[in-house]
């Protein structure tokens, strides 16, 4: 970690804080909640030696700015913050490798940009037609529980910071099938970041913006033909793996890892399984064929 580089970069009007390492073409990471960019420690320093790491706090968190209204909180502007970061930091395009939310903003970035992705990782979060498609089924649902329950004014955020942010810690503790992959030091990082002014609202107001996002004027996705990986933590308790089948429909260059015995929170509890995977996918993708 001593030679991370935090730094802080202006795009769509708001500054978003990094930690980077390496030089090179730009690997862009993009946590989800309720997280930062400390949950890409695994990444940073592996890929630093081919890549220029840099791993993202999103709007609303950590140390990045917070701004006070809901509607800040769209996926339109969360794709114009990553489209200002890409060329704010001087390239043309990225790898770009996200989970949970971070991978839903990079879905509809490569959506919206394919020309600024030239490969695209996600972790643990489905293809927006198949969450859509999920949670109108009793199973995701009964999963996804906390996204009704965060629609609710003020309660979700007074909830999270009771007996000093033990939800937030129980998020990673409670899920993990490795409890050892999250240290003490590493539950009081994600409860510091939480608690910093301005942040538990941020976060939960991503989940109140969702639901027109899935279901008002839902797009016909095309076929999207940026070369793909998802990776999947088989053992995820809120969100089925079954969300992942039929992907192949919406992806023309399609892979899929599963991690047996693995939870939501995939690259820090089998960080050297994820590394090995990005590896092969990267090399083999890049490398033409005869």
């Amino acid at each position: 970690m001593n030679n991370w580089q935090h730094k802080s970069i202006k795009t769509n009007g708001i500054n978003l804080h990094y930690v980077s390492q390496g030089s090179g073409k730009l690997m862009l990471m993009l946590h989800g909640f309720p997280e930062f960019w400390y949950s890409w420690r695994h990444q940073i320093k592996e890929f630093a030696s081919d890549y220029h790491t840099v791993a993202l706090d999103l709007r609303g968190y950590n140390d990045s700015d917070k701004p006070a209204e809901q509607s800040a909180y769209q996926m339109s502007e969360f794709i114009q913050d990553i489209k200002g970061v890409i060329t704010g930091l001087g390239y043309a395009d990225c790898i770009l490798v996200a989970h949970d939310w971070g991978g839903a903003i990079a879905w509809n970035f490569a959506y919206a940009y394919p020309t600024m992705v030239e490969k695209l990782i996600v972790l643990n979060i489905p293809h927006p037609a198949k969450f859509a498609q999920g949670l109108r089924t009793p199973e995701q649902l009964l999963k996804s529980w906390y996204i009704l329950a965060f629609q609710l004014p003020f309660l979700p955020e007074f909830l999270l910071q009771l007996n000093d942010y033990q939800a937030i810690k129980e998020a990673f503790s409670g899920m993990a099938i490795n409890k050892t992959a999250f240290s003490e030091a590493d539950l009081n990082a994600y409860r510091d970041a939480a608690a910093k002014p301005g942040a538990l609202r941020a976060m939960v107001n991503y989940y109140r913006n969702v639901f027109p996002l899935l279901f008002n004027n839902e797009p016909e996705w095309q076929i999207l033909a940026v070369p793909t990986l998802t990776i999947w933590g088989e053992a995820d308790t809120a969100l089925g793996k079954e969300l992942t089948y039929g992907t192949e429909a919406y992806v023309s260059n399609w892979q899929i890892k599963y991690i047996p015995h693995c939870s939501h929170w995939v690259q820090q509890e089998q960080p050297a399984l994820v590394n090995a995977y990005i590896w092969e996918f990267l090399q083999r993708s890049s490398t033409p064929e005869l």
